[in-house]
């Protein structure tokens, strides 16, 4: 019975410390001026464009807010930003994109990604959905996949890279 008891209560404080872990620390290692380059694609079946992009994240508590501009074809810029909340290691917020276009975003963290759905403002590549890893790659990296459905060939394909080093 003693036995019992002890493993009841090894679980319950393991649960108790589970339930009050914090994200905090992990997106405060995202914080920071931030700049790289990468490609995005218009459709899932377009030819990539360079970017180059500079964004600056700031982390309080459970949040996170990456803000930036990334310019490709040399002469055209864009804002880009997104916003997380962590609820544990579920994650919400939205994200607008070039267009402006204001999309969901849910998810969770994995190691060093937070994996997300992406719910578009609107229909791309035929449907609204696609998916956004942010990777912490090192104490100094950061890489933001975006991947999206290829209508004419059902293939998941990349849509979005940028790789961007801590300044």
């Amino acid at each position: 019975m003693k036995h019992r008891f002890l493993t009841f209560a090894a679980i319950s404080m393991l649960m108790a410390s589970n339930a009050l872990a914090t994200e905090a620390p992990f997106l405060t290692s995202l914080a920071g001026s931030w700049s790289g380059a990468g490609m995005m694609k218009r459709t899932a079946g377009s030819s990539p464009i360079k970017l180059d992009c500079s964004f600056q994240s700031t982390a309080k508590g459970e949040a996170l807010s990456m803000n930036g501009k990334c310019r490709g074809l040399l002469v055209v810029s864009r804002a880009v930003s997104a916003q997380l909340i962590a609820n544990g290691n579920r994650y919400a917020g939205r994200y607008i994109g070039p267009s402006g276009g204001v999309s969901a975003l849910n998810g969770g963290r994995s190691g060093d990604a937070i994996n997300l759905s992406v719910r578009w403002s609107r229909i791309i590549n035929g449907d609204r959905n696609a998916d956004m890893v942010i990777q912490r790659v090192g104490a100094n990296a950061i890489r933001i996949r975006t991947t999206d459905r290829d209508p004419a060939s059902g293939q998941q394909v990349i849509t979005s890279e940028i790789n961007l080093r801590r300044q």
